[in-house]
C-alpha cells in the first residue's frame, strides 16, 4: 500500500479523522466535538527539564498517514500536559483495520519517537484494548510492557432490578447526615472549586493515576465544559457546606447512554455508602432521561469501586492495558527492524 505521512489540515480533517477514532475509542465522536477540544488546548508547547532532570511542562504532535486518495488511515497523537507524570510522553496511535500490517504503524510512531527524543523525553505510553491481540503484539515487539489493566462495564438500565430501585440513595446519605444535591441546585464557581479540592484529593488516591493534578482553569475546562456535561448530573454528597462525594456523569446524544466518569469521596467519609448512594442516583438519573446504559471504566486495582459496581448489575466489558517503553527500548526496537510491519 502507498501512503505518506503529513501533518493535520484542519478543520478539513475533523470529520475522517472522527470516523477514525470512533472506530477505536469506546463511545463516538465528532468533527465538532473534535474541533472543540482543540479550542481548549494550548497553541505553543513549553517544555523543560525539572530538578531531576526529566522532562516537564507540556506540548503535543499530531500526523495523520494517508493512502493515494488522501484519505486518512492512521492517525498519532503524542503529547503531554503540564501535569503530566515528569519524563512521559503519552501516545495515541490507530491505524484503520483495512490498512494494517503495511509499516503505517511504524512510521507513526517513528515519528512520535522523533518528537519524544527531541524533547528529551524519557518514556514513552500509550494504551491498547485487551480484546485486541494484533495491537497488543504490535506494541509488544516494539518493547512496551503491560503496566496497568483497566476494565470497563456497562448498566443497561432496562434490566436494572425493582429492588434496587426502591433503595432511596438520600436515605442511604441521611443516616450519616449528608444530603444528596446536584450541581444544578447550588451553581457557581463556589461549588465548582470545592468539587476541584475534593476532585483534587481523591484523584490522587486512584491505583492507577500518574502524575499531578491540573490547576482549576484546566480541570473546569476538561471537566465542566465537556461534550455531554450538564449540571443536573453532577451528583454530590454534602455534610452541611462541605462536599465530600461527587460523580460526574456525561450523557452521550448519539448513543443515548451515561458515561460514569469519576467517583470520589473524601477519605474521612468512606465506609459509609456514599459511593454506593451515589452511584444508585446515577442510575435513577438515567431512568429519568431515558437513557438506555451507563458505562463506567474501572481500574482493576480499584476493589471497592469494582465490588459495588458488581453488585448493582453492571457487566464486564473489553478492558485495556496501559503499556510503557523506555526511550532506550523504542529505539532498538525501531532500528534494528525487530518486528513485521503494522
Amino acid at each position: 500500500m502507498s501512503f505518506c505521512i503529513r501533518e493535520l489540515q484542519l478543520p478539513h480533517d475533523y470529520k475522517q479523522l472522527a470516523v477514525l477514532l470512533s472506530g477505536y475509542w469506546s463511545e463516538p465522536t465528532s468533527a465538532e466535538r473534535l474541533e472543540e477540544d482543540d479550542r481548549k488546548l494550548y497553541e505553543v508547547g513549553a517544555t523543560w527539564k525539572d530538578e531531576n532532570g526529566l522532562l516537564a511542562g507540556y506540548d503535543r504532535t499530531r500526523r495523520v498517514a494517508v493512502n493515494a486518495n488522501d484519505d486518512i488511515i492512521g492517525y498519532v497523537w503524542a503529547w503531554r500536559a503540564p501535569w503530566t507524570e515528569p519524563g512521559y510522553i503519552y501516545i495515541t496511535l490507530v491505524v484503520a483495520p483495512e490498512s494494517r500490517e503495511q509499516g503505517i504503524g511504524d512510521a507513526l510512531l517513528r515519528h512520535a519517537y522523533d518528537w519524544a527524543e527531541q524533547l528529551g523525553a524519557s518514556a514513552l505510553m500509550s494504551e491498547v484494548w485487551d480484546d485486541h491481540p494484533q495491537a497488543l503484539t504490535f506494541a509488544k515487539q516494539r518493547s512496551f510492557q503491560i503496566e496497568r489493566h483497566a476494565y470497563q462495564s456497562v448498566l443497561q438500565l432496562k434490566d436494572t432490578s425493582l429492588e434496587l430501585m426502591e433503595v432511596e440513595p438520600e436515605a442511604i446519605l441521611a443516616c450519616n447526615g449528608l444530603r444528596l444535591l446536584t450541581l444544578a441546585e447550588e451553581p457557581g464557581e463556589e461549588s465548582e472549586r470545592k468539587l476541584y479540592e475534593l476532585g483534587c484529593a481523591t484523584l490522587r488516591d486512584v491505583p492507577s493515576f500518574l502524575g499531578d493534578v491540573p490547576d482549576f482553569i484546566e480541570w473546569k475546562k476538561w471537566n465542566l465544559q465537556v461534550d455531554g456535561f450538564t449540571p443536573e448530573l453532577v451528583l454530590i454528597a454534602a455534610d452541611g457546606d462541605r462536599f465530600v462525594g461527587m460523580t460526574n456523569v456525561l450523557y452521550n446524544t448519539t448513543t443515548n447512554g451515561l458515561y460514569h466518569e469519576f467517583t470520589g469521596v473524601d477519605r474521612a467519609y468512606r465506609g459509609k455508602k456514599v459511593a454506593l448512594a451515589l452511584k444508585l442516583e446515577t442510575i435513577r438519573a438515567g431512568k429519568r432521561r431515558g437513557a438506555d446504559y451507563v458505562r463506567t471504566d474501572n481500574d482493576s486495582m480499584n476493589a471497592p469501586i469494582l465490588t459495588i459496581n458488581r453488585k448493582l448489575g453492571y457487566v464486564p466489558l473489553r478492558g485495556n492495558y496501559r503499556i510503557v517503553s523506555s526511550m532506550e527500548k523504542v529505539k532498538e526496537a525501531l532500528t534494528a527492524g525487530k518486528s513485521r510491519p503494522s
